[in-house]
């Protein structure tokens, strides 16, 4: 079992989300993040005062997945997720040692 996480930008989750249930992914997990890459940060103008923003806002999907489908996911993220611009994100792929959903007790894939 494998846990895909990906950092993207916010306003391309709709296209990701939808891209993987296409492949048939029952769940995952979204949260609301902040940093910065090669990007940098930008800066912006407020009330005509110039200030520089550091962190830029993000979204990290995690989606835990049978080891055989790690391949299709991640290919599936980069697709939906590609603006040709920097500040697309990440996509990073760790080992899942064991999963348990709690309402019944399963185990491992079976709990995916």
């Amino acid at each position: 079992m494998k846990l895909v996480m990906a950092i993207i930008k916010p306003f391309k989750l709709d296209e990701v989300r939808e891209a993987l249930t296409s492949l048939g992914l029952q769940g995952l997990t979204v949260s609301e993040v902040k940093g910065f890459g090669r990007q940098k940060g930008q800066t912006e103008i407020y009330r005509g005062a110039e200030y520089s923003v550091s962190f830029l806002p993000k979204v990290k999907i995690e989606v835990a997945v049978t080891s055989d489908m790690v391949e299709r996911v991640v290919e599936t993220i980069q697709k939906s997720a590609n603006t040709g611009r920097i500040g697309d994100g990440k996509i990073f792929v760790l080992d899942l040692t064991a999963a348990v959903r709690i309402r019944t007790g399963e185990t491992d894939a079976s709990a995916l």
